[in-house]
């Protein structure tokens, strides 16, 4: 099959196409014929040599979810057939002709969805719920701040969580941005660059009860000043640097619940018990069109250093995914 390779760490033109072996599942996997993946920001880590594949995994290919068709089946496979459409979260592997997942993280793709619209799909959607749902508890009428909304993080976490049936704030990084991040059903995105987010917060909503935070560094300090009593902020990532100088007396003082998590790492166990909650609650408000896939751009498996590019650029809207066949 042909897979695209980080050759060694560095820049997108490290990436290369070589030939490598088909993979075999294993008990309770299943091998999908990849037809798209979704670009995601831990690629980009990867490739840079700041986020190793976990065990078991291939350690140069990248790619976290993909969308295909079940090509052959491991022993012990109790769910899906050969021939079935889904969508998967894998830990590794995605930029690829076939790939091997846990047949418990795979998600059937809705009828409405294209394979390029589904590959935008796992990773960022698994994180949301994961995080801002299990993790932060955020309940239907509370009000939820996550920053870089128009990144696919953000897109996700937008429409889902409005869906849910709390109140929305994000942040992004123009004008431009902010009205996409509106259109998709925030109440405010706010201009970091020519505005203090926690101050607007403040003067429009008070305070809000979960941020979902992937930014860390010099926001920590803001996002847990503008937590209400009670409040949950959760990182995912640390764009701005892993050190920050926080005020304790704000965690203290309400009650505040700091908390992360990474899901690379998490066992198939864990993965499977959040697909199976994205089934029941959040693939139909796909297949009844109220969350959407938003795609800002695709490329081919071969052109898979420009899509680098333009993810690290940070200018695009959504997601940006791989078209492999």
């Amino acid at each position: 099959m042909k897979a695209v390779i980080i050759t060694e760490p560095g820049g997108p033109e490290v990436l290369r196409i070589q030939e490598r072996d088909l993979p075999e599942p294993a008990t309770g996997e299943v091998l999908i014929k990849v037809m798209a993946a979704g670009l995601n920001r831990p690629d980009v880590a990867q490739r840079k040599g700041n986020y190793p594949a976990p065990p078991g995994v291939p350690a140069d290919i990248p790619g976290l979810e993909v969308a295909g068709v079940v090509e052959a089946l491991g022993s012990g496979t109790k769910i899906w057939k050969t021939g079935d459409k889904v969508c998967a979260l894998v830990s590794g592997g995605g930029y690829a002709e076939y790939c091997v997942v846990p047949e418990g993280q795979c998600l059937s793709i809705p009828a409405n969805l294209s394979f390029v619209e589904a590959a935008s799909l796992p990773e960022t959607f698994f994180t949301v719920w994961s995080n801002v749902i299990d993790r932060a508890r955020l309940k239907p009428g509370e009000k939820f701040l996550v920053h870089g909304g128009s990144g696919g993080i953000g897109v996700s976490a937008i429409q889902l969580i409005k869906a849910w049936g709390a109140t929305v704030y994000t942040t992004a990084g123009s004008d431009e941005k902010c009205k996409a991040c509106e259109k998709l059903g925030a109440t405010k995105a706010i201009n970091y660059k020519k505005e203090n987010f926690a101050e607007v917060i403040r003067g429009i909503a008070g305070g809000v009860d979960v941020i979902l935070d992937m930014i860390g560094g010099d926001y920590t300090s803001d996002n847990l000043s503008i937590l209400k009593p009670e409040g949950r902020l959760v990182l995912i990532n640390f764009m701005r640097g892993d050190a920050a100088t926080i005020k304790l007396s704000h965690i203290m003082q309400k009650r505040l619940t700091v908390t992360g998590s990474t899901l690379r790492i998490r066992d198939a166990t864990f993965k499977t018990n959040i697909a199976n909650s994205l089934k029941e609650t959040v693939w139909p408000w796909l297949s009844s069109g109220k969350v959407k896939p938003v795609v800002y751009q695709t490329f081919p498996l071969e052109k898979a250093d420009e899509a680098h590019r333009l993810i690290e650029s940070s200018s695009h809207i959504g997601k940006i995914v791989l078209i492999v066949r």
